[in-house]
């Protein structure tokens, strides 16, 4: 009984993401002396959606997510940090990420518009809420 309870605990736990790595040896040979070389290569594939790295950026990867959809006809919640990005069409003036102490992923993007600044606040790649100008 304990068996398959932890398999199904280390399933659960199991990460959404591969990443595979190698390296290959190159040996040439010229005048009787033999120069051996090594290269290493990378990839990394997610199923989760991109996020917003502080610098302003989607993160950079090949995402895989099954829950690809189309972009939003409008900035409401739900939408993802990226999703925001794309509609707002330009780089935010800001961007604070951090954890809850619920381990959450929390992000604030702040926006300095002509009216004022716009802060948007998401929880674990999820906006909650939107303060603009003449709100509190």
């Amino acid at each position: 009984m304990r068996l398959p309870v932890l398999l199904l605990c280390t399933a659960a736990l199991a990460g959404c993401s591969v990443d595979m790595g190698g390296f290959a040896f190159q040996s040439e040979t010229k005048g009787g002396v033999t120069t051996t070389t090594t290269t290493t290569a990378s990839a990394g594939i997610s199923t989760r959606e991109p996020v917003l790295t502080p610098e302003g950026e989607c993160s950079v990867g090949v995402s895989l997510d099954p829950s690809t959809r189309p972009l939003p006809k409008e900035i409401a919640p739900g939408i993802t940090e990226c999703e925001l990005l794309k509609l707002k069409g330009a780089r935010p003036t800001d961007v604070l990420v951090g954890e809850s102490g619920k381990g959450q992923r929390e992000v604030q993007v702040l926006y300095s518009e002509p009216g004022g600044r716009e802060i948007y606040l998401f929880t674990d790649n999820r906006l909650t809420r939107i303060v603009k100008p003449g709100q509190g």
